[in-house]
């Protein structure tokens, strides 16, 4: 019987290999699941890649296949609160007990091929691999997984799987993947294996191309958005928006998604293209709209536009890359007719935070810039001094802590303010390691 000590032990144990020690190379992450009998065998998967969306996509398909009565595992990062997150059985965290129970089950074989490597497994290896077991032991009838760098060498490469999404690809992650689109586009492209139905949101055209001669080389068929199916219509409502999308099999009328933004709208067109393909939809065979229905209301999206706190409202949004923070500043302008808006900004080192800060700059009267927990963060004053050359100095303010940033943040937004607050904002952003830091404060 595993208890909470047995899962605080496995998480000690998964840390202590390096949060964010990366080693690209498959040959490990297969010895481990040889070792496990291919639990990644066990059940069909949808795999996603691309720089942004990935996480929201992976959660929209997931709560569809649940609308249409299967069981599911979803296998995303990073993880905001608990690495439970990271894998999730029918849409729920797995339980502290069952994340203890597979780890003691995987552990002295991860050890076993530690022992014959020059580089021990790393943490991603490790959560790949207890995601994979899991899934197995569950079981489930679909996995739902989503790439945690690239593609080609990403870890969870070792499943080719039938259906692939690609997410609109832009430039982040370039010391690993290259510095231009078309080699990020090329890591990417790697997880798209002989036989399989590629999903594509469009993408710039020197990204489509290495996507499109993968295809060609290895005999997968692409069915690309505003060629097969995209976003005819939306309309903004309370909570979210109301689509009409053409889907694979048909038009999908009156769909409800409770996210915001025209990014989060394209999101649930490759959702739904990739679902249809996974459940045989197509030119002469359509979903059952109902079920389609219910599958987007009941989806969610944490830190993503996510509404915490009202009155001033605050919002959180894991924008971390140029490409994410453009997605994000539109929805602010189409859907959010805030009067004032103060920005709580941390970012990590390796970002273009001065480009982060030029897209706010236009939505936010005030910047206040701080520091998340991750050893990666950006020093405060190096972030300031950033902000006061595009804001000014005079519309910068910074706290070292994150608790200090929200708090002087909500008074800045509340400071005259005649009478009502609901015109003003309070966004949070710049990391998902901020919004993760925020939200252990605001979502008690």
């Amino acid at each position: 019987m595993t208890d909470r000590t047995d899962f605080a032990a496995a998480e000690a144990e998964l840390n202590a290999r390096g949060f964010t020690r990366m080693v690209f190379e498959l040959d490990r992450i297969e010895s481990l699941l040889d070792l496990l009998g291919s639990p990644q065998r066990a059940y069909p998967s949808i795999h996603l890649t691309g720089t942004n969306g990935k996480t929201s996509t992976a959660r929209m398909i997931d709560s569809l296949l649940r609308a249409f009565g299967l069981h599911t595992g979803r296998y995303t990062s990073p993880h905001l609160e608990t690495v439970r997150e990271r894998i999730s059985l029918d849409g729920e965290p797995v339980s502290e007990e069952r994340f203890a129970s597979v780890y003691q089950e995987i552990k002295p074989l991860a050890e076993l091929v530690d022992a014959r490597s020059d580089e021990p497994l790393t943490y991603f290896d490790m959560t790949t691999a207890l995601a994979f077991a899991t899934f197995a032991d569950a079981p489930v009838d679909i996995a739902v997984v989503e790439v945690g760098l690239g593609g080609a060498e990403d870890a969870t490469n070792v499943i080719q799987a039938g259906v692939c999404v690609i997410t609109p690809i832009g430039l982040d992650h370039t010391e690993w993947l290259g510095d231009t689109l078309q080699d990020i586009a090329l890591a990417k492209a790697g997880i798209i294996h002989p036989g399989a139905t590629v999903i594509a949101a469009a993408q710039e055209e020197e990204a489509a191309r290495p996507l499109l001669e993968r295809c060609a080389e290895v005999g997968a068929t692409i069915a690309r958005e505003g060629g097969e199916f995209g976003v005819l219509r939306r309309a903004v409502a309370v909570g979210g928006q109301v689509l009409s999308i053409q889907g694979l099999g048909g038009v999908y009328d009156d769909v409800f998604v409770p996210l915001h933004g025209a990014h989060q709208a394209q999101n649930a067109a490759v959702a739904l293209a990739a679902v249809e393909a996974f459940l045989g939809a197509g030119a002469r065979r359509q979903l059952d709209i109902e079920a389609v229905r219910e599958g987007f209301a009941s989806a969610s999206s944490p830190g993503r536009l996510e509404r915490v706190r009202s009155a001033p409202t605050v919002l959180l949004d894991g924008a971390h890359n140029p490409h994410g923070m453009a997605a994000t500043v539109t929805a602010l302008q189409e859907e959010f007719a805030f009067s004032k808006l103060v920005a709580v900004v941390g970012v990590l080192a390796d970002k273009d935070a001065e480009a982060l800060l030029e897209l706010l700059e236009p939505v936010a009267d005030l910047v206040v810039v701080t520091r998340n927990s991750s050893p990666r963060a950006m020093p405060v004053a190096e972030l300031a001094a950033l902000a006061a050359e595009v804001f000014g100095e005079e519309r910068v303010e910074s706290a070292e802590e994150i608790p200090d940033a929200i708090e002087l943040a909500v008074a800045l937004a509340e400071e005259d303010v005649p009478g009502e607050l609901s015109g003003v904002g309070v966004l949070v952003t710049g990391s998902v390691v901020t919004v993760a830091d925020a939200r252990r404060l605001l979502k008690r």
